[in-house]
């Protein structure tokens, strides 16, 4: 146990944050660190309980407990070599979790959890710091080439590990940088992309290659996978959802990931903003409450947009647990983001009916109306529009952050591979698909996603493409690593 009674002593603490007025002025990271004793304090809260429920909420196996109780005692080498047992990228998942395991942590039954998240994001960073975090090439090659689609979060968890079992590892990224959402999808502002290439440096001393600006079977020719003794196919859910209403056609509707994405590039210097995706001067609606919602909002204040609404369709939730969502299950509490505190206007239990266009094909607003949720017996709760609610909004950006569908098919149709109804590919318990020696993981299998998911599925693919390709594995499973002697 960290200590006996530092859940008593000490209370949570968080990293404080850049003012407001001065972080929307640019788009760094805005959090201001906490000392070496604060996180041991933050370490000392967990209680290591007799049945940590915190691994229970981790899609990783995180052995949480474990490296909060090294950073307590100071021992960050330990603490570092325990989380890098069961997570290839801490530094991501500290930043961009939503921290399922503090919503599952014992402590949050009675005060505030230990932030595990935090403690997460802080043990990588004194890595590299320290030097501790360097390549490790395999001793021994195995011979064996293996081709990764996609170097998002899994397709980079499964490439290391792969890498790791001394097979040749060969990326495939389409866009111009290797990292997907995480480069183009998720603002600087919650991770500058710095920290993506800190960590593909370590990847590509380790031996793996990465071959960028290449869309299989686009521009790609699909017959080179031949070349390659296995195939992990790790692309994400990039099929936008529509909004099929009246209007949607308009100059200034735009897919919220088309909007960051170009923002991203912007930011990175390998694009110029643009007039249809850029909010300076204008008024903005973002349609769709999530965290990519979330990002839009944050990135419309940065351009300086005159104003920044949010609608979403569901009801305000609760700020507390209800008995929908009991502990240690993933609370469905309002969530306040950094971004929502730079300044939106939010909205709950609306509905977008209709574009409202100009004479010259560009938006002007649209019109809403109130909704409400009504239970018919058994089934999913019926929207029912509620009389004389409509309203018109001023609007020169819409901003549809609605989710994915699911993966683009071109893929899986050249390459001959089964699908589901939403075009996820299909691979059984082994991650593998109907052509033997393809396999999937990620987004691409089990649709949209949380990046702790996405490593996850990498992880354990990998370990099912080198047990197919060697008949068998050394590769950890979910939560096992080879912990450092304590």
């Amino acid at each position: 146990m960290s200590k006996l009674k530092g859940f008593l002593e000490y209370n949570r603490r968080d990293e404080d944050t850049v003012a407001v007025p001065e972080r929307v002025q640019n788009y760094k990271e805005f959090t201001q660190e906490l000392s070496n004793e604060e996180m041991n304090e933050q370490g000392a809260r967990c209680m290591d309980c007799g049945i940590p429920f915190c691994h229970s909420g981790c899609p990783l196996g995180n052995l949480i407990p474990d490296f909060n109780n090294a950073v307590y005692k100071n021992d960050w080498k330990r603490a570092l070599d325990i989380l890098h047992s069961t997570n290839n990228f801490p530094e991501f998942t500290g930043r961009l979790c939503p921290a399922p395991c503090e919503s599952a942590c014992v402590l949050g039954i009675i005060k505030p959890p230990v932030a595990i998240e935090l403690i997460e994001k802080y043990i990588p960073e004194r890595g590299f710091k320290e030097g501790w975090i360097t390549a490790n090439p395999p001793k021994i090659r195995t011979g064996k080439r293996v081709a990764v689609v996609g170097s998002g979060p899994a397709g980079l968890a499964a490439a290391q590990q792969l890498n790791r079992a001394g097979h040749n590892v060969t990326v495939l990224e389409r866009d111009h940088k290797p990292g997907g959402l995480l480069r183009y999808g998720i603002p600087d502002f919650k991770l500058e992309k710095w920290v993506i290439d800190r960590r593909l440096a370590v990847l590509e001393e380790e031996g793996i290659e990465f071959i960028t600006n290449a869309n299989v079977g686009v521009n790609y020719n699909i017959e080179k996978l031949k070349e390659f003794d296995a195939i992990l196919l790790c692309g994400g859910a990039t099929q936008k959802r529509p909004l099929p209403i009246p209007g949607a056609d308009a100059e200034g509707v735009v897919q919220a990931m088309d909007f960051l994405k170009r923002n991203n590039q912007v930011v990175d210097g390998i694009a110029e903003p643009t007039e249809e995706l850029h909010a300076k001067g204008k008024h903005v609606i973002v349609i769709g409450g999530g965290d990519t919602g979330s990002d839009c909002v944050g990135t419309s204040n940065r351009h300086g947009a005159k104003s920044v609404t949010n609608f979403e369709i569901m009801p305000m939730p609760s700020e507390n647990r209800t008995e929908a969502s009991p502990w240690p299950y993933w609370p469905f509490t309002l969530k306040t983001t950094s971004s929502h505190e730079e300044g939106v206007e939010r909205n709950w239990s609306i509905s977008t009916r209709e574009f409202v266009i100009d004479g010259e094909g560009k938006l002007k607003g649209l019109k809403t109306v109130e909704i409400e949720w009504v239970k018919t017996g058994e089934g999913r709760p019926q929207l029912k529009e509620i009389e004389g609610t409509g309203k018109e909004w001023p609007c020169d950006l819409a901003l549809l952050a609605l989710g994915f569908t699911g993966p683009e098919n071109n893929l899986s149709q050249k390459l001959g591979l089964e699908v589901d109804n939403r075009t996820n590919i299909k691979g059984d318990h082994n991650y593998q698909t109907n052509v033997p020696n393809i396999f999937t993981a990620g987004d691409m299998r089990r649709g949209q996603s949380l990046i702790v998911w996405a490593i996850s599925e990498g992880r354990e693919a990998a370990r099912s493409v080198d047990e197919y390709l060697m008949g068998k594995t050394s590769l950890p499973t979910k939560g096992a690593g080879d912990l450092p002697a304590a």
